[in-house]
């Protein structure tokens, strides 16, 4: 069994998509993915292979 990737796991919704989710899916959602990246930190997941900041902007823009 291969190992988990960053890929594997993250979520990425458009704009359209997150409008259609309420207020208890969006808070999931964060709270889901804020899990996530503690989990990955923890196990030494090397960051660099993906752009964060170019996430986190999409997330700002997003309303996330």
């Amino acid at each position: 069994m291969d190992a988990l990737t960053y890929d594997d796991v993250y979520v990425n919704f458009t704009q359209e998509e997150w409008a259609l989710l309420n207020p208890s899916q969006k808070s999931l959602y964060k709270d889901v993915m804020l899990e996530t990246y503690r989990n990955l930190i923890a196990v030494g997941y090397n960051w660099e292979d993906h752009n964060i900041e170019e996430h986190c902007q999409s997330s700002r823009r997003h309303g996330r």
